[in-house]
């Protein structure tokens, strides 16, 4: 027979209240099995833990360390208890989410964010700034949880749900003639003379093909000068006179000086952010989570 946790509860109970019939009616059992159960501990351990007779019941030196080390044993097992309860409800362990640079600028993902990091603040976030392309094997073999990227075909083996779509803007520089047509009236032809700076082919950016492929689809094969790997540094050279881009709404939050965003009237000029995750792999309670509160805030 080994001694079970009920029996520490039973001892605890005797030892604190110094009472059989006090100790029985606080454990909600009758006097004779807990007298019984005490015992069994005392078989168990090899040691008499409780001097009692007619009148009184007091510890024994052995019962006086034992109590200390119930104690120990029981608050142990309450800890362990509370942390599986609490990693079940997402708020321990760690979450890994692969992002594009846009992510930290659109505020369907730093709001959920934000409000994930004061439910959850005992759980590990670990960020991971890489394009969508670069998002689909960490995915697949379980290096990420979620992934927040642009519309991209995706391995049978992962799924996406929409968190928002998002209009393409034109980036010029200020003082750009463009800049002085009425709003709403930008198109893309408009664009097509213009030097473009843009994404690098060998970055593998999802926009890279997306805003390539609406240009196309417009009769336009844009003259690019400059191609760098990020969209800050578009941004840049933007400013710096070495061309206009296009690039997605949430960018126009980065405000740098000699920059105008300008609005597309194309209404296909429009690009879309998933939250991806793997198809059959179950999703840690952090994960979910953070999913539910970033597919409520879309509706924000």
């Amino acid at each position: 027979m080994n001694i079970e946790l009920r029996h520490l509860r039973y001892f605890v109970a005797v030892a604190e209240e110094l009472h059989f019939g006090r100790a029985a009616e606080r454990l909600r059992i009758s006097q004779p099995p807990l007298s019984q159960q005490i015992q069994a501990l005392e078989d168990m351990v090899g040691a008499r833990l409780l001097a009692r007779n007619n009148r009184n019941v007091s510890l024994t030196q052995a019962g006086e360390m034992f109590l200390k080390e119930a104690y120990q044993v029981l608050a142990q097992v309450n800890r362990a208890a509370e942390k599986a309860a609490r990693l079940e409800r997402g708020e321990l362990g760690e979450l890994t989410i692969g992002f594009t640079s846009s992510a930290p600028f659109i505020s369907v993902v730093s709001r959920s964010l934000r409000a994930f990091r004061q439910l959850s603040p005992d759980v590990h976030i670990k960020m991971r700034e890489v394009n969508t392309k670069q998002q689909l094997e960490p995915l697949l073999n379980g290096d990420l949880d979620l992934g927040v990227m642009r519309n991209t075909r995706l391995p049978d083996a992962l799924q996406h749900q929409l968190l928002l779509r998002e209009p393409l803007l034109a980036v010029v520089p200020n003082g750009h003639p463009l800049t002085q047509k009425a709003p709403g009236t930008l198109h893309f032809s408009d664009l097509a003379l213009e030097p473009f700076v843009f994404f690098s082919r060998e970055v593998g950016t999802a926009l890279y093909d997306e805003i390539l492929a609406l240009l196309a689809n417009a009769g336009i094969a844009p003259y690019i000068t400059q191609e760098v790997g990020e969209a800050m540094t578009i941004i840049g050279l933007v400013a710096a006179g070495l061309g206009i881009s296009i690039l997605p709404m949430s960018f126009g939050r980065v405000k740098i000086d000699g920059v105008t965003y300008l609005p597309l009237a194309e209404p296909e000029a429009m690009t879309e952010v998933w939250l991806v995750h793997h198809r059959s792999r179950p999703l840690t309670a952090a994960a979910r989570a953070l999913m539910a509160l970033m597919l409520d805030s879309k509706a924000v």
